[in-house]
Parts: structure tokens; sequence; C-alpha cells
């Protein structure tokens, strides 16, 4: 069981998953701090000094000054403020991931050959391939129109 297991884990597939899932995490890091360390504080500043992070909804009834006052007194509250920024951080991730994809795909366009022209066709009578310019099957002797 020990040497299938190796064998699975071992698989290009799934060393490049494993690879493709450690770098999406870091990306993830980086992207959520542009977004909360970069684009937030101004977008909140032209939005009248709001700062996303700490938009919330009370649902407890007492009066909380800030986020982190309402996690300290445990009260239910609903965090928008850090949904919209999760939203943004989507939003940008996806839209890299929509650049990256779109370059591959430019790329794989770019490298793949032309559709190769036909050199045959099917005899009209017996069906065989014969050479394009061909104006008698070889296999059922029938008389062909000449290739133009």
């Amino acid at each position: 069981m020990f040497k299938e297991f190796k064998e699975f884990a071992m698989r290009g597939n799934v060393l490049d998953m494993a690879v493709g899932v450690i770098i999406g995490a870091a990306f993830g890091k980086i992207v959520n701090s542009f977004v909360a360390d970069i684009m937030m504080p101004p977008l909140g500043l032209l939005l009248g000094q709001v700062d996303f992070s700490n938009l919330f909804i009370n649902l407890s009834g007492k009066p909380l000054a800030s986020l982190a006052e309402a996690k300290t007194a445990g009260a239910p509250t609903i965090n928008y403020g850090i949904f919209v920024n999760q939203v943004i951080d989507f939003v940008i991730v996806a839209f890299a991931i929509f650049l990256l994809i779109r370059q591959i795909n430019a790329m794989k366009r770019r490298s793949e050959a032309p559709p190769a022209v036909p050199t045959t066709k099917s005899c009209l009578y017996c069906l065989s391939d014969i050479p394009l310019k061909a104006t008698r099957c070889p296999h059922c002797t029938s008389e062909l129109k000449a290739a133009t």
C-alpha cells in the first residue's frame, strides 16, 4: 500500500498540482495585502474616510464603536466590510487568472501547426482513399473527375 501511495504522490500531475496550490496560496496573500493595504485605504478616503474592514452591523443592541470592540465583547455582528474586501480580492484574482489563461491560449494558438492540406480523396464508388490527382481508382478502376 505504501508503494502505491508513493507512486501516486510522485506522479507528475500530483506534484504540479501541489506546486500550483502553494503558489496560489502565496499569490492569494499578495492579493489580500494589495487589497487591504494599498487599494482599500485610498478608496475609503475617497468615500469619506471609511475603513471597509471596520464596517459591520451590530446585532446585539449594545453600542459598540468598532469591530474589534464587538469581537472582544462577543457581540454578534454582520461584517459586511470584510465581505467587500473579500469580493474585491476575488475579482482581482479572477482577473489575474483570466489574463494568465488568455496568454497561455494565445501562445498555444501561435505554436499550433496550420491545418494539414489533404493529399487524398475518397473514391465515389468504392470509398477507398486515393491520391487527389487520380483520374481512375486503383481499387475499383472507376473513372473519376480530375482534381481542380
